[in-house]
């Protein structure tokens, strides 16, 4: 924590000096300090819409499997990266369950991740949600608070990567279009007992902390295992 340094006697030079710096600097100082951060906050009263986060996989799937993540916590972008492909490959393309990602921001500590999460939302609007959502992450180093206080120029650069309209994005992001559909999905996963990211929820039993992709096969699989079997299809009926 800073200290608060002993009240001095002011005195004509010392205030001198502080002004010329503040002349030279205190506009970007000034715009830092006044610049407000976007809330994930609804107005009071104010209307949502349904949360319904991002699908990845067959809608039609036995098991969901939905995660409440925050695109600058370190633990999410860690679960993205390591278990992610695996979580991917071995069973949502099996077809054993879907994957929904959720919104859940932590603003308080994560200056920058409201930008990530807008940037994924505006991606999506082409079709581009999950490329921009793995681009986020492994770039996370470079755009997150203790790296940079823009992180806009990042999601730019990602945008582009991935060849999205940018005057299209550009306005998505500037508009905050998405920001309603990020607090009801943040909001979602308060009301279901999310204090932390990752948290996962599969099948409406929350994990919190996340899981390896191991352990998410495993339960999935005893999931399926203890479902009931599927009634026989009725035989088609003899021609007359």
């Amino acid at each position: 924590m800073a200290k608060v340094s002993p009240k001095k006697k002011s005195n004509t030079g010392f205030l001198a000096v502080i002004g010329i710096i503040l002349i030279a600097g205190g506009a970007g100082i000034w715009t830092s300090m006044t610049k407000k951060p976007v809330s994930i906050e609804a107005a009071p009263g104010a209307p949502l819409p349904e949360a319904q986060g991002y699908l990845r996989g067959n809608p039609d799937a036995p098991i969901t499997i939905a995660e409440f993540a925050d695109f600058e916590c370190p633990g999410c972008g860690q679960f993205a990266t390591l278990q992610g492909p695996d979580i991917k490959s071995r069973i949502i393309d099996a077809g054993l369950a879907n994957f929904r990602f959720y919104d859940f921001p932590l603003t308080s500590i994560h200056p920058n991740t409201i930008s990530a999460h807008m940037a994924a939302a505006c991606a999506s609007d082409q079709g581009k949600f999950w490329e921009m959502h793995d681009l986020i992450f492994a770039g996370q180093y470079d755009w997150n608070g203790q790296a940079t206080s823009n992180p806009r120029k990042f999601m730019d650069s990602y945008a582009q990567q991935l060849g999205l309209d940018m005057k299209a994005f550009g306005e998505c992001f500037d508009t905050q279009k998405h920001l309603p559909r990020i607090q009801a999905n943040a909001k979602m996963g308060t009301e279901r007992g999310v204090g932390s990211t990752p948290t996962l929820m599969i099948n409406n039993r929350i994990y919190a902390g996340g899981l390896t992709a191991d352990q998410i096969k495993k339960i999935v699989d005893s999931l399926v295992a203890a479902a009931p079997a599927a009634a026989p299809a009725a035989a088609p009926a003899a021609d007359k």
